[in-house]
This record gives structure tokens, C-alpha cells and sequence, in this order.
């Protein structure tokens, strides 16, 4: 098998977590699970193992200073800096023409958690066996609720690690959701992929050409600065933002899933925090200067002021300096719409 490239796609507007995570440093960046950041966790999962290169990393100017206070345990690292924020086809193209054809790119968002790393390095590792064989991959990942805040994929054909993707279904209601997961053949769209770069470049140039061609110039113009790479500003702004599962996955007549069950979280948003953290014995997560009484299932966290809470279940409540928030795990999904987390 061929050495695996990890590509990490760094960035984010820091707003289903605020106030915790902020415009000016976003969720991958912050120790929300353990003592590592999501962004060091992700390289880390790939790091001191022969299979995986060193990283090639895609951010936005707006978060380099973070990136590179945070690989300073990896120098092998490579950056590229986009102009703007393009959405993910554009930034899995960049790493793509920055890479030789036959390389094997494995895409990794910053800002999940994944408690099984070894499952994880498993999965790249099938993933990547298909990817020589230019499927275009994705991890399905085994469901294990009816989750509507994600989307799904519907397996076909048995292939070798996995199978052909029958279909990409968009976000479910909570009926279609609880049929997905008793059908059985359906599984989380992760966002995690694996190909081969010239096969992604050729993908991407029959489905959207001009985004295509838009990347190979702004490659081809850019310049390099150290390990960071800036491509050519004016180039770039002419691609129309889209994400790659629009533009090429659901496109694609290669598509290919491997199935990951490695603990995997979007950490999408206070809920999901709260069920990626280790409980207490009543299903509280606490930190800083909490007290809990009669509560059941609690996210409490605070940077200062003391929390008390007597008799509650399901909420979030979480202090950072001066913004207070308090939630219902339901209504966790809205905190992005908080005008404190918009004007931020």
C-alpha cells in the first residue's frame, strides 16, 4: 500500500459552540475533549506511524497563528493558506494539485473527535486500498442513533473493504432517521475521504470545470513561503464555493465507502460535547468551579464564576469571561443563531 498523505481542513466561524469557541478561534483549535485540541488530536492520530506523510494542512490567514502554534510537535507539516474561505471542494483541490498524481490524500476535518484512533488508522488504511484503485472513498460511519443533523450514506455493492455508494441522502427528518438506522445499510456522511490525487483533480475537472481550472491556476501562480504555500488570490476568487460532496462525491460514479466504527463526533454542537466527555454517575460533565445537585445528564462549564444548578436534566450551561449560556439539549442545535455567536 501506498504511503497515505493526510490533509487536514482547518477552519471554521466558531459559532455552534459559542461561547466557548469564537470567529477568532473556532472549535478545532480548543481542548474540548482532553487535554489535546481537536486540530493536535487530528494530527496526532496519523503521527509516528510509517503508513501516514506528514500532514499538509488547509487554513485561512485568519487562523494561521494558531496552526502554527499547534504543530510545533509535527515540523514535517505543510500549509497551504487560502485567500478566502471557498468551502471544500476548492481546499481539497488546492491540496490535490500540491500533491503528485499517485498520492494518496486522506481528508480529515479539524474539529471532530474520534475516540478509537486505532479503528480510525484501520479505515484510512482499507480506505486507502480502494483509493489505488481510484474509487473515490468515504467513511461511513456506523450509526448509532436516529441523528437527524446528519447526512447519510446508502451502501451498494460489496467491494474489496467496502462497498460502492448507492446513494447520498441529505439530512433526515426523525421517521426517515429511525428507518435508516433499523434498514441497517445506512451510515453517517463523516466528511472524512480518501483518494487518489490525480483522480479527485480528473473528477473534479468533468463535474466542475471552472472550479477546477480555477485551482490549477491559483497552484500554478502561488507562491511559497517556508512551509507555507499562498495561492494566487486573484485566481481563487473566482471559484464558486461549494462543498465536495456537491461537487464531486454525489457526482461521481466511483464513489466508494469503507465502514468506520471509531467512536467518531462531529462535536457539532453542546450536546454533542456533552456525550464525547467521560460522566459522572448521574451523566454530568463539569468543568472549573461547579456544583451539581439532583441533576441528571448536565453539560456545566466555566472559565471563572461559580455554577450551582439544583434539579435539572439535559441543559448546557457554560461561562466564558463575560457571555453566559444556558440551553435545553434541544434546542442545542440553535445556539448558532444567538445573536452573540452571529455578531461575535
Amino acid at each position: 500500500m501506498a504511503v497515505i498523505h493526510p490533509v487536514v481542513l482547518c477552519g471554521g466561524s466558531g459559532t455552534r459552540l459559542w461561547p466557548r469557541s469564537r470567529k477568532q478561534k473556532p472549535k478545532p483549535f480548543l481542548p474540548l475533549v482532553g487535554e489535546q485540541t481537536l486540530f493536535e488530536a487530528t494530527l496526532g492520530r496519523c503521527a509516528n506511524d510509517s503508513r501516514f506523510a506528514d500532514p499538509v494542512i488547509v487554513t485561512g490567514a485568519a487562523h494561521l497563528d494558531h496552526v502554527r502554534e499547534q504543530t510545533r510537535a509535527f515540523p514535517g507539516a505543510a500549509v497551504i493558506v487560502e485567500p478566502e474561505a471557498k468551502n471544500t471542494a476548492a481546499a481539497i483541490g488546492l491540496a490535490a494539485a500540491r500533491l503528485p498524481e499517485d498520492a494518496i490524500m486522506l481528508v480529515c476535518p479539524s474539529d471532530h473527535h474520534i475516540a478509537d484512533p486505532g479503528a480510525f488508522r484501520e479505515a484510512a488504511c482499507a480506505a486507502a486500498s480502494l483509493a489505488e484503485q481510484d474509487w473515490l472513498v468515504t467513511f461511513g460511519i456506523t450509526p448509532t442513533a436516529p441523528e437527524t443533523g446528519y447526512g447519510y450514506i446508502l451502501g451498494g455493492e460489496p467491494i474489496e473493504g467496502g462497498f460502492a455508494v448507492q446513494k447520498f441522502v441529505e439530512k433526515p427528518d426523525l421517521a426517515t432517521a429511525q428507518a435508516f438506522l433499523a434498514n441497517g445499510n445506512y451510515s453517517w456522511n463523516g466528511g472524512i475521504f480518501a483518494f487518489r490525487a490525480g483522480a479527485f483533480l480528473a473528477e473534479l475537472a468533468e463535474h466542475r470545470p471552472q472550479l477546477a481550472e480555477a485551482v490549477r491556476e491559483a497552484v500554478a501562480k502561488g507562491r511559497a513561503e517556508g512551509a507555507c504555500f499562498h495561492p494566487d488570490p486573484v485566481a481563487f476568487s473566482r471559484i464558486e464555493a461549494e462543498s465536495v460532496d456537491y461537487a464531486v462525491m454525489e457526482a461521481t460514479t466511483r464513489a466508494a465507502m469503507v465502514p468506520a466504527a471509531m467512536g467518531w463526533s462531529d462535536i457539532g454542537n453542546w450536546q454533542a460535547l456533552r456525550d464525547a466527555r467521560e460522566a459522572d454517575e448521574d451523566g454530568n460533565r463539569t468543568r472549573g468551579d461547579v456544583e451539581l445537585i439532583d441533576c441528571r445528564n448536565v453539560l456545566a462549564e466555566t472559565d471563572g464564576p461559580r455554577i450551582s444548578v439544583i434539579g435539572l436534566e439535559d441543559i448546557a450551561i457554560v461561562v466564558d469571561g463575560d457571555e453566559v449560556l444556558v440551553t435545553s439539549m434541544a434546542g442545542a442545535q440553535k445556539v448558532g443563531k444567538l445573536s452573540g455567536a452571529v455578531s461575535q
